[in-house]
């Protein structure tokens, strides 16, 4: 029962958040082009002000568990590789094979993944999450800007060049945040310290009027990404969405976590090759068992491709994921590893 109550409180802020967002369309308290103007102020302001904060609050790359960094990153590009074979043979619009693309190998890691960690392994959980964060989330905006980039035609009727897509990789504001991020983490490594062990200069300490602006940006963009996902879902659109809606939920939420958790637990435990402990599995869960990233929908909309499926693949991701993670986690309590 603590299991199943965990799993619903860590998803059902989700899923009542995006409700409210609905209910405020639907009562018309705010409009179609409100929701829409705040979902750029999600992508392009509060995400990449989120983004550098978590980075920035990392405390040191000196302690860093490269196997689990190696494991999750190469787990990502082998999901990606698979999940865009999988598209290819089942998703016959090019507006929505990058979609649903997108929703097999990335995760809401940014939004939920770090609370998820803290709440199942608690200081070192949020630790591991945070350095994998690192890491993960910019692989993961490298690899949405190419799924929602590569299946649709330029101007000129042809898929869009490598060179398009590198440009749309350096301006995506959400690379930006995390480079942004490990650029001042890197610099603070170099500055020297005060007799208490603290930075002579900090974002934080030095400057903290501007530390405060952009945590205050951090703080609201995960409830208010969610409402104005709410307020852009359309419970109409589900019937001719079903086959893109069964795909993308099926491999976001069980298909990825049993098979990349359940290869770490086989590997760690009958080879070699891997050495993980209960410190590690909090973030494996947090990494590839959350749903589909709210900023996928926004991405997807932002970059002229099917916004009604990838907000679609939001809600009914993080739905499923109650039963998902709870199930995650029962297993690995059973085994011993959590």
């Amino acid at each position: 029962m603590d299991t199943l109550l965990f799993a619903l409180n860590a998803i059902l802020p989700i899923i009542l958040l995006i409700l409210l967002g609905y209910l405020l369309k639907r009562k018309n308290f705010l409009d179609e082009g409100w929701f829409k103007k705040g979902n750029k102020l999600i992508f392009r302001v509060c995400l990449p002000c989120m983004l550098f904060i978590n980075v920035y609050n990392i405390e040191s790359f000196t302690d860093i568990n490269w196997s689990v960094v190696i494991y999750s990153e190469i787990a990502i590009l082998i999901v990606f590789f698979l999940g865009l074979l999988t598209v290819k043979l089942t998703v016959p619009d090019n507006r929505q094979k990058g979609v649903v693309l997108q929703c097999v190998f990335r995760s809401n890691f940014a939004i939920i993944g770090l609370t998820l960690a803290e709440s199942l392994g608690g200081v070192t959980g949020r630790g591991i999450a945070a350095v994998l964060s690192a890491f993960s989330i910019p692989t993961f905006n490298i690899l949405a800007v190419i799924s929602l980039t590569m299946f649709l035609e330029g101007e000129g009727g042809q898929k869009a060049n490598l060179k398009e897509v590198l440009v749309k990789i350096a301006k995506n504001p959400l690379i930006i945040g995390v480079v942004c991020g490990l650029i001042v983490l890197g610099i603070r490594s170099f500055i020297p310290v005060n007799a208490d062990g603290n930075p002579v200069f900090s974002l934080s300490g030095s400057l903290p009027f501007l530390y405060e602006a952009l945590n205050n940006l951090a703080k609201i963009c995960s409830p208010l990404a969610l409402v104005i996902l709410g307020g852009l879902f359309d419970f109409s659109a589900v019937r001719g969405l079903l086959k893109e809606i069964l795909i993308g939920t099926v491999a976001r939420v069980v298909v990825v976590p049993l098979a990349v958790i359940g290869l770490a637990v086989i590997l760690s435990a009958h080879t070699d090759l891997l050495h993980f402990d209960a410190t590690v599995y909090p973030a494996l869960v947090a990494l590839f068992g959350s749903p589909v990233a709210v900023a996928s929908a926004i991405m997807a909309q932002e970059m002229d491709n099917d916004g009604v499926l990838a907000g679609q693949l939001v809600v009914w991701t993080s739905i499923a994921s109650i039963f998902t993670i709870f199930l995650s986690i029962l297993s690995l309590r059973t085994l011993g590893l959590l």
